[in-house]
């Protein structure tokens, strides 16, 4: 279906003293429902709660385990002592150690759907819990924990959510490149350059937007061309064309839905806040840690600003696809991160280990910056759950997902623990997210209850 510009309405202006209903909704054109931005017409009750977020944090080829035989317990991305409070901290996660009490490991966590299929598609499935209808990679996927998160939150905040990864875009159909998928299962277009994101988040006025939306009216144009000249060929056009053409559509449905929240909010001032320690010249072809940090620093920055509540960040892509797949290289290690996953011998799976140090110290320095930065009633991080982990454990091994759950104090979570139970599903983890973030679903995906864990009190 080709996508139509909605009209808007002159929004006539509130007095001070008029109260607006919190589920208070505009009604676009063919009742498409629009929910208001919440400000402090609404009510000092809805202006005073404390935002609750969420921040997946993802990395492809799984987490280095190293063989017994190697001697190399000590480098294990799990805990490798006791289970429970007693746990010890591998070399590989050490940065994560002052933080021991804002955060959990998760053990034995798995999607059913995930031994079934393609191991190189374990990153389509992290968030989604994808049922495998199909077991074509790009074809068979649904709505992904971050976007369930930005239906409840994007009323509150100017951007539904955000979309992060080291390649922009949603790459192939047979390798994504994001790791967020919509409420229909499609994938959406992640961005990847500091510069646009921060333009994107911070420096937004009427102007920016009267030419992004001027260029969204042409892009829907010439597509709405595309559709209609290709109706008739709609039974000769290849599958894979039609899903391309669906996937640009989703782009620009998210483009549209992010203009429409921006616009809600355009004469609310932001939050005055620091920048001088953002580099945005740095790219993905520079320093690794360089542009990791740039690109959490901007996360954190919008959590403060509280522009958006749910993101998602896909540091590397899965099969040696994208140019993350060189950093290991850059970091003078022996192999790509493609490769040192394959690794067997002890000398490559050290080095493997070495490469989970560097993302830690990276994860570890974004819950610095949300520690540092403060709400009403304590720190970001407390008022953020951030899930860090990948969708396989050894070599395309899709159980035991190596899984850390940082934040949430506030919201219930209790930490500074190793849990694990084998074969426990990871959409029971996900319904307990959405729990403790007041989503009040009865399940979500596959998920057969919330997580028996003492770590989702709330749940």
């Amino acid at each position: 279906m080709p996508v139509t510009p909605r009209a808007h309405q002159a929004e006539k202006p509130m007095s001070s003293t008029q109260q607006l209903d919190r589920r208070a909704f505009l009604m676009g054109v063919g009742g498409v429902a629009m929910a208001l931005p919440v400000l402090d017409a609404m009510g000092a009750e809805v202006a005073e709660q404390i935002p609750k977020r969420f921040c997946a944090i993802y990395t492809a080829n799984g987490m280095s385990l190293p063989r017994a035989e190697h001697g190399m317990d000590d480098w294990s991305w799990f805990p490798s002592a006791k289970k429970g409070n007693d746990f010890v901290f591998g070399k590989s996660t050490e940065p994560f150690s002052p933080y021991r009490n804002q955060l959990s490991f998760m053990g034995g966590l798995y999607h059913p759907s995930g031994p079934k299929a393609d191991p190189h598609v374990c990153s389509d499935m992290w968030l989604t819990g994808a049922p495998l209808h199909n077991p074509k990679p790009g074809s068979y996927n649904s709505a992904g924990l971050d976007q369930v998160i930005a239906q409840h939150t994007k009323q509150y905040c100017r951007q539904p959510s955000l979309v992060l990864s080291i390649d922009a875009g949603t790459g192939f159909l047979s390798r994504t490149g994001t790791i967020s998928y919509s409420l229909e299962g499609r994938p959406i277009p992640a961005e990847n350059n500091p510069r646009r994101i921060f333009n994107r988040l911070f420096r937004v006025d009427r102007d920016s937007m009267k030419t992004e939306r001027e260029d969204l009216k042409r892009r829907i144009k010439l597509v709405d061309a595309v559709v209609e000249s290709t109706k008739a060929l709609n039974n000769v056009l290849g599958k894979s064309d039609r899903e391309r053409l669906e996937q640009y559509l989703t782009s620009l449905n998210e483009v549209e839905s992010r203009l429409i929240s921006s616009e809600k909010w355009v004469d609310v001032p932001l939050k005055k806040q620091d920048y001088s320690h953002l580099n945005l010249n740095v790219t993905s072809e520079g320093e690794p840690a360089d542009y990791y940090r740039n690109m959490f620093d901007l996360i954190a920055l919008a959590f403060d600003a509280d522009i958006t509540r749910s993101v998602t960040f896909m540091l590397n892509r899965e099969d040696g696809m994208g140019i993350s797949d060189t950093f290991p290289l850059k970091l003078k290690l022996s192999k790509t991160h493609h490769g040192l996953s394959h690794a067997n011998d002890k000398a490559g799976q050290l080095d493997f280990a070495k490469y989970d140090l560097f993302l830690s110290q990276q994860v570890a320095h974004f819950l610095e910056m949300l520690n540092k930065y403060k709400d009403k009633n304590g720190c970001i991080l407390d008022n953020t759950i951030v899930l860090f982990g990948s969708g396989a454990s050894t070599t395309h091994n899709t159980k035991n997902l190596p899984t850390l759950i940082a934040g949430g104090a506030k919201m219930g979570l209790k930490h500074g623990t190793y849990w694990k139970n084998n074969d426990t599903r990871m959409s029971n983890m996900h319904l307990s997210i959405l729990r403790s973030m007041g989503v009040e679903k009865e399940s979500f995906a596959d998920s057969t209850g919330t997580l028996n864990s003492p770590v989702f009190t709330r749940a």
